[in-house]
């Protein structure tokens, strides 16, 4: 049977097929049960114990795919959705929507000058060159700017006419960084994670055009709402359990009040009578960032027996 065949019926789930954001995917998607094996060199993965298939793409790519109902789900980075949306048309039809921040691959896309240079402000770019992956993105960026920019001057007979400089704008789709030390461009406009690949190339940041995170999106009209609805419920209940750890200690009932004032939980934190009347036992979920200080203040509140589990998997209201 061919592979049309079998795609027949699946719901299609677009993933990174490589870069920052492929391992946290997969390990989003093995924490939601989603189980597949990926043949060497396909870029279609069946889905064992669900009716998904799951499609490998570029994440730049994945926009468009989704946009356009080729594919019912995808993840790909926030930047990537903002420079589809800033380059395409979308309808009531097309287009896609957001469905969850999936928290990881976190990343600015900003607006960058050579460290030993003279540009110190974003507007010292206007009429200039920049070199960028994300065209969509950095024409609205410098369009803002020329119109701020914009001046009127008297033309022949007094007749006002316009004087907006221009900026150019070029699409390279690797080495962005490269580009001011080869004379390319005054600026460039790129992914900036650590920042330490900026650096190396001698270049600073004078402006973020957007923050970006990881993100789920679905098409306006996927084959399988249900379906689609259940993957979104099992993500996010994953990415809770990643955020979250369950905290559980012993308190006097004097100072419960103050105690769950620490750890007041998703809704409420769970108390349990113990043996010896004069004591509870206090269960709730607690960020995990934040773990370390609310240990310390429970203990120095006066809570005893503090045990801190980590959460495999959860369903929140």
């Amino acid at each position: 049977m061919d592979l049309v065949n079998h795609l027949e019926g699946r719901l299609l789930f677009a993933v990174p097929k490589k870069g920052r954001l492929q391992q946290a995917t997969f390990d989003l998607l093995s924490g939601s049960d989603i189980q597949f094996r990926r043949e060497t060199r396909l870029d279609i993965a069946l889905v064992k114990n669900h009716p998904i298939a799951l499609v490998f793409l570029p994440a730049a790519d994945i926009p468009t795919f989704v946009g356009e109902g080729r594919v019912d789900l995808g993840i790909t980075g926030g930047d990537q959705v903002a420079e589809h949306e800033a380059c395409s048309s979308s309808t009531e039809e097309t287009g896609v929507e957001k469905v969850l921040d999936l928290g990881f691959g976190r990343c600015k896309l900003q607006v960058q000058v050579p460290e030993k240079g003279d540009i110190k402000e974003p507007e010292g770019l206007v009429g200039r060159n920049i070199v960028t992956s994300f065209v969509g993105l950095t024409e609205q960026y410098f369009a803002r700017l020329e119109d701020l920019g914009d001046k009127t001057v008297s033309g022949d007979g007094d007749v006002p006419v316009r004087n907006r400089l221009r900026t150019k704008i070029k699409y390279v789709g690797g080495s962005v960084e490269a580009a001011c030390a080869l004379g390319v461009a005054h600026g460039i406009v790129d992914l900036v994670e650590s920042g330490e690949t900026m650096k190396a190339a001698g270049l600073k940041a004078i402006d973020t055009v957007v923050e970006s995170t990881a993100i789920l999106i679905k098409s306006k009209h996927p084959s399988n709402p249900k379906l689609v609805d259940m993957i979104a419920s099992r993500i996010n209940g994953v990415i809770t359990a990643q955020k979250y750890v369950l905290c559980q200690y012993n308190v006097d009932r004097n100072l419960l009040e103050t105690a769950t004032k620490i750890t007041p939980g998703m809704r409420a934190p769970t108390i349990t009578a113990l043996e010896d009347s004069a004591w509870a036992a206090v269960s709730s979920m607690v960020l995990k960032e934040k773990i370390a200080i609310v240990m310390d203040e429970l203990t120095a509140c006066g809570a005893t027996d503090i045990l801190v589990l980590s959460i495999a998997n959860s369903r929140t209201g």
